[in-house]
């Protein structure tokens, strides 16, 4: 008997221990012209424990309307998975309606993941741009544009989301050709247990049920969880 209160003590603790884990987030991307490069990494506890997605070519296919996402996965440099996707206009619309369907389902969504988004906070946040047009006029009125748009995207974040450091933003207009370059890096992290809170109060205000989801992963999600039931 006393090693089975040991024994769930040491649990209570390692799922206290989760609740208060931070998970920080490494996000990159790196656009060039045509060639596109996102990369996530997650990592808690000082690094030892980490997770990959690396996605080294986005771009659009020359034979049909769709999107190319080659997609590496997993825990080590050297052990990734490897898939390569195609994403067209239907696969849009399915996430569309999928969104619009868990609006429908969850009872004040938007308050949950407001909430949700106020528990993270941005350590780091660098995006810069450089681009042009061939034309020296239009580069420049752009360049203002660019520039209330930043200016509005960061204003949004920042209403949602803790800013721990004022964002490191550049735009530099090459006016003697065309060009699109934008680079973005940012940091942040949050609690697990905030997470964890965020997907209990999805279950909880689900108004019942079973979804018409539409994309792939979640159809297959909703028939799982209708199967267990």
């Amino acid at each position: 008997m006393k090693w089975i209160f040991i024994a769930l003590a040491i649990l209570v603790l390692i799922f206290i221990l989760i609740l208060f884990t931070k998970l920080k987030v490494y996000l990159y991307f790196n656009h060039l012209n045509d060639d596109d490069h996102l990369k996530i990494e997650f990592k808690a506890w000082f690094g030892l424990i980490r997770y990959k997605i690396e996605l080294p070519l986005i771009k659009f296919d020359d034979n049909s309307p769709t999107v190319v996402v080659k997609q590496k996965t997993g825990t080590k440099e050297e052990a990734v998975n490897k898939d390569t996707k195609q994403y067209g206009a239907e696969d849009l619309l399915d996430s569309l309606h999928d969104m619009r369907e868990l609006l429908q389902k969850v009872i004040s969504l938007h308050k949950i993941v407001k909430k949700f988004l106020s528990k993270i906070t941005i350590q780091k946040l660098d995006w810069h741009t450089t681009f042009g047009i061939g034309n020296a006029a239009y580069t420049g009125m752009l360049t203002g544009a660019f520039w209330a748009i930043k200016g509005s995207i960061i204003g949004v974040v920042s209403h949602y989301m803790k800013l721990k450091s004022y964002p490191n933003l550049s735009i530099t207009p090459q006016f003697q050709f065309a060009l699109s370059q934008t680079s973005i890096s940012c940091i942040f992290y949050f609690r697990i247990g905030h997470a964890m809170l965020a997907g209990i109060k999805l279950i909880k205000y689900w108004k019942g049920g079973k979804p018409n989801f539409k994309s792939k992963q979640l159809s297959a999600l909703s028939d799982n969880k209708t199967k267990s039931i």
